[in-house]
C-alpha cells in the first residue's frame, strides 16, 4: 500500500495527539493515552490505515465478575456461550487484538510477504518449511512461543486457535481415541451427542465437488493421485471453510484469499468460519457475556475470601503497556490453550497464589505428532494452491499416522511443491517447570522427541514419493519432514489427571480448565480443534448441571 504524504502527516499527528505526552493535560488525556499509544513505526502507520478498528479505545474489563474466562478460543468459546445461556455473567479476557471482517480489505498479513500483522511480537517468522523470514515487531495472530527443541505456534487474537488453523475438522477413530483417553471420556458419549453438536455449532462440511475440481485445488486432485499410486485410499475431510464465500473467490466477488493459500494469518473476508462467526457472537448475544481484547494475563490466584484474582495487562496492538489491573472473579475458566493455561497455573503453583495444585500439573505435553511434510516436482500448474483441506490417507503399518494436503502459498516460481500435514500417534510426552531463577516457566521437550514421529512419517512419505516420482524436501532449502515446531499443542493439565473428568481442577473448586490442556498429548492423529470443542461442550454441559 503507497501512502501519500498528507497520509502519513495526519496519522502522524494522531500519535503526537494521543501519545504519552497528553498524560501532562490531565486525566481525559491520559485515559486517551490508555486507548491511543503513539505511532511506532511506518508500519504501524500502514495497519492504522488498513485496519482502523484493533486501535480502537478497549472496553474496559468489569473489576469483578460472576466469571472469568481467560482466552477466546474453542474451550474458552464454548463455556462463554454455555455459561451465559445459563444466566451467569462472564467476562472473556484476550490477550490478542478484535480483528474485522471485510469482503476486499486485506486485513491480515499475506503469506508469501509477512509483515508484523502475521506474528505476535517476533522479528523473524520460522514458517512450515523452516526458513526463518523478517517480519516487523506486531501484536499479529499467530504467537510463535520458542522452547528449547521445540516451537509451538498458536493464537492471538480475538477467536484464538479459530483465526489461525487450517480449518480441518476431524473425529478420530474410536480405537485412537480409547487409546489416548484411557476410558477418562467415554467415545460412545462423544460420538453420539458432542462430536454432532461441535459440528453443528461449527456448521463443517466437506469439500465440494465444484470447489475440488476448480483451479486453485489442483494441488489437492495431484495429492490424491499421488497417494492413491501408493496404495492409499484418500478419506474427505470436514472443513470450517464457508464454501459460498470460496465460491464468490472464484468468481471475483470477493478479494482471493482461501484460494490463494491464505489461512495461517487468518482470512478477511469469512472465508473461515472462525469463532468470531459462531460462537463468540452468539454468546455475546445473550447479553451476559463480554469480550476484552488487548488484556494479557499475567499472573493468577486466589483470595483468602475464596475469589480468583487475575492480574492483566491492558495492551495496545504495538506492545504499550496502558494500564496494569488485577481483576477478580468467583469462578476462573482457563481456555488459553496448552501453553497459556499451562504456564498460568505451574507459575501459580510454584510461586506460592495457588499451593495446593498437585504434581501432575504441567504434566503429559504432546505435540500431537505434528510434522510439516513436504514433496517437490509434482508437475504443478500455476502458482495458486487454496488453503481448505480436501483430504487425508491413514497409515497404520508401523507407528499410525494421518497425512493431510496443506497448501503452499503463492511463490516466485513453482517448483512443483506439495504440503502436508503428517500427524504420528507417537506416545511422547513432557512437562513445564517454574524456572525460579529466570522467573519463568519453560517446557522441557527432548531434543530427539520427535524422532519417532518423523521416521513414521518420513517412510510413508517416502513411499508416496516413489510410487508418483516424485522429490522429498525442497533441495537445499527445507527438509522433508519437519518436525521442529507444533501447531497442535495439547497437555498440561490432563483431564482424569490435574482435573476430574470434567475439567474441575483438582485441590480447588470453582477453577477449570476447558482448552487443550485437558487433552493428554494427542487427539489420535487427528487435528484438535473439533475434539477441543466436542469436549469443552461436554465439560460446561456437566459443569451448569451440577452447579460446580
Amino acid at each position: 500500500m503507497k501512502l501519500s504524504r498528507r497520509s502519513l502527516l495526519k496519522l502522524g499527528t494522531l500519535g503526537a495527539m494521543t501519545g504519552t505526552g497528553s498524560a501532562l493535560l490531565g486525566p481525559s488525556a491520559a485515559r486517551a493515552a490508555e486507548t491511543a499509544p503513539p505511532v511506532g513505526s511506518l508500519n504501524e502507520l500502514v495497519y492504522r490505515l488498513e485496519v482502523p478498528e484493533i486501535f480502537r479505545a478497549l472496553p474496559t474489563a468489569p473489576s469483578h465478575s460472576q466469571a472469568l474466562v481467560i482466552g477466546t478460543g474453542f474451550g474458552a468459546a464454548v463455556s462463554a456461550l454455555r455459561l451465559g445461556q445459563a444466566g451467569v455473567q462472564v467476562t472473556m479476557l484476550e490477550r490478542g487484538s478484535r480483528w474485522p471482517r471485510d469482503l476486499w480489505r486485506q486485513i491480515f498479513s499475506s503469506e508469501s510477504l509477512i509483515d508484523g500483522r502475521s506474528v505476535w511480537f517476533r522479528t523473524s517468522f520460522p514458517g512450515f518449511d523452516g526458513i526463518v523470514r523478517p517480519v516487523d515487531s506486531f501484536g499479529g495472530v499467530l504467537d510463535v512461543t520458542d522452547y528449547e527443541h521445540i516451537k509451538v505456534w498458536r493464537g492471538a487474537a480475538v477467536g484464538g486457535g479459530s483465526v489461525v488453523f487450517t480449518g480441518a475438522m476431524v473425529q478420530p477413530e474410536r480405537r485412537f481415541f480409547d487409546h489416548v483417553f484411557q476410558g477418562v471420556v467415554s467415545y460412545e458419549e462423544m460420538d453420539r451427542v458432542y462430536y454432532p453438536l461441535a459440528r453443528q455449532m461449527l456448521a463443517v462440511s466437506p469439500m465440494p465437488a465444484d470447489v475440488y475440481q476448480s483451479a486453485p485445488f489442483g494441488h489437492s486432485r495431484v495429492w490424491d493421485t499421488h497417494v492413491m499410486q501408493a496404495g492409499y485410499t484418500p478419506q474427505r475431510i470436514d472443513s470450517i471453510f464457508r464454501w459460498d464465500i470460496v465460491r464468490r473467490e472464484l468468481a471475483g466477488t470477493s478479494r482471493a484469499s482461501a484460494i490463494l493459500g491464505e489461512s495461517t494469518f487468518g482470512n478477511a473476508n469469512g472465508a473461515k468460519y472462525d469463532l468470531g462467526q459462531n460462537y463468540l457472537p452468539q454468546a455475546e448475544a445473550t447479553g451476559r457475556v463480554t469480550i476484552h481484547p488487548g488484556h494479557q494475563v499475567t499472573a493468577i490466584g486466589r483470595e483468602a475470601d475464596g475469589r480468583y484474582w487475575v492480574q492483566v495487562n491492558v495492551i495496545a496492538p504495538n506492545g504499550t503497556v496502558l494500564r496494569q489491573r488485577t481483576l477478580t472473579a468467583d469462578r476462573l475458566f482457563l481456555g488459553a490453550g496448552s501453553i497459556g493455561t499451562s504456564e498460568l497455573l505451574v507459575a501459580a503453583r510454584d510461586t506460592g497464589a495457588l499451593p495446593h495444585l498437585d504434581e501432575t500439573i504441567g504434566t503429559g505435553w504432546g505435540t500431537n505428532g505434528d510434522a510439516a511434510v513436504a514433496r517437490v516436482f509434482s508437475g504443478l500448474e500455476g502458482f495458486n494452491q487454496g488453503s481448505p483441506c480436501a483430504s487425508r490417507i491413514l497409515d497404520e503399518r508401523g507407528m499410525p499416522v494421518t497425512m493431510e494436503n496443506w497448501y503452499v502459498p503463492n511463490l516466485p516460481l513453482n517448483p512443483g511443491l506439495i504440503g502436508t500435514l503428517g500427524m504420528a500417534l507417537d506416545s511422547q510426552r513432557a512437562s513445564f517447570r517454574y524456572d525460579s531463577t529466570r522467573k519463568k516457566v519453560v517446557l522441557d521437550w527432548p531434543s530427539h522427541g520427535n524422532d519417532a514421529a518423523v521416521a513414521a512419517l518420513r517412510a510413508v512419505n517416502n513411499r508416496i514419493a516413489a510410487a508418483s516420482g516424485t522429490q522429498v524436501g525442497i533441495p537445499v532449502l527445507a527438509t522433508d519432514v519437519n518436525a521442529t515446531f507444533t501447531a497442535h499443542p495439547l497437555g498440561g493439565s490432563v483431564l482424569g489427571r490435574s482435573t476430574d473428568a470434567y475439567g474441575r481442577v483438582k485441590g480447588y473448586d470453582r477453577l477449570y480448565v476447558v482448552d487443550g490442556a485437558a487433552i493428554p498429548g494427542s487427539t489420535g492423529t487427528v487435528n484438535p480443534s473439533l475434539t477441543i470443542t466436542a469436549l469443552a461442550e461436554r465439560s460446561i454441559a456437566e459443569i451448569i448441571r451440577a452447579g460446580s
